[in-house]
């Protein structure tokens, strides 16, 4: 059984690669390139899987909200996604992979972790299952 709990939050970036010249990043980032950055609404789904327990759930709810809150949108709500996640090209395919590293250490609950899935804008969207 897999449940899957949708959460919202807002940050900034600018699409920037150290490695290429500002023409090169122009050229590759487009308007994403903007010297000032540019925001999102972003909308992650995080989807757990396992049986459901005694109570007839596959986890608490509010414990899975709680966890999320605490490790994820509290760092990233409202912030320059740039300067947390630094070293990396802040593109919302590398902020999945952040999302998991920041949900799979010490995970708490019973059920497992078994996908993030990021909303960028209405066609970006971004799926990242914990084997891969």
């Amino acid at each position: 059984m897999r449940l899957t709990r949708r959460y919202r939050f807002s940050a900034s970036h600018r699409l920037d690669t150290p490695a290429l010249t500002a023409e090169e990043n122009r050229k590759l980032y487009g308007k994403c390139n903007n010297p000032y950055g540019h925001g999102h609404n972003y909308v992650l789904d995080v989807t757990i899987e396992g049986p459901p327990d005694a109570s007839g759930q596959v986890a608490n709810r509010s414990a899975l909200d709680s966890l999320i809150a605490q490790r994820v949108l509290t760092r990233l709500d409202h912030k320059n996604l740039n300067q947390e996640m630094p070293g990396t090209v802040a593109t919302t395919e590398n902020l999945a992979f952040a999302i998991r590293g920041l949900l799979t250490g010490d995970w708490p609950l019973r059920a497992r972790l078994h996908k993030v899935r990021i909303s960028e804008t209405e066609r970006n969207i971004f799926e990242l299952e914990m084997g891969s």
